[in-house]
Parts: C-alpha cells; sequence; structure tokens
C-alpha cells in the first residue's frame, strides 16, 4: 500500500498539483498536510491529521465508482475525519473558491465545540 502510495505522489493529476501547491509547506493556517496518505484499508489524496480534514480531488473515474467512495467516505468519517470532496474541474476552473472552502472546514474544525 506504501508503494502505492508513493507512485501516486510522483504521478498526481494537474489539479492535485494546484490543491498540494495550495496546502504544501503549512501555507493554510499553519496546518501540515500530507499528500497520497494511507488511513486503514485506504490512500487519500490530501490529509491534516490536526484538525482531521481529508480532501479527496476526483476525476471522471468516481462516476463509476460512487459507492466505493461513499464507503470510503463513511469509514473516515467513523474515525472522525471530516472529507471534502471536489471534481478535478472544479479545482482547475475555480481554484480560489476550492480553497475558500478548505480553509473554512479548517477554521471550523478547530473551533472548540460549544455547548
Amino acid at each position: 500500500m506504501k508503494d502505492l502510495a508513493r507512485s501516486l505522489r510522483k504521478n498526481q493529476t494537474d489539479a492535485e498539483r494546484v490543491i498540494w501547491q495550495q496546502l504544501r509547506n503549512r501555507q493554510l493556517l499553519g496546518c501540515k498536510f500530507r499528500r497520497q496518505q494511507v488511513i486503514g484499508p485506504f490512500i487519500v489524496d490530501f490529509v491534516c491529521l490536526e484538525p482531521k480534514l481529508v480532501i479527496e480531488v476526483d476525476g471522471g473515474q468516481h462516476a463509476e465508482q460512487q459507492e466505493y467512495d461513499q464507503n470510503r467516505s463513511h469509514y473516515l468519517q467513523r474515525l472522525g475525519y471530516r472529507v471534502l470532496r471536489f471534481w478535478n474541474h472544479e479545482v482547475l476552473q475555480n481554484r480560489l473558491a476550492v480553497m475558500e472552502v478548505i480553509r473554512l472546514a479548517v477554521i471550523e474544525l478547530r473551533e472548540p465545540v460549544k455547548t
């Protein structure tokens, strides 16, 4: 599984490259993101372990594997992760809006739970 993750890091899509340029080196609110990270039986595109945020960038092949993606999202949510999904074309055509959604999710996840 680690070899596959390493291969995916070397062969990232254009959309993954765009996102990674915005996330790497703690550029987003000081958060440490990892790419193509193994979590349980899955490899996620991007993850910030604190505050437990997973970002998936989906291409056309994901239209045929919706059930698999849904099962993966449920698994990650049971572990406490919030999962954000974006289509490749969203990232490539509207990078700023995608990054704003990610930024707001990080802020929301960092806030203490109000009782």
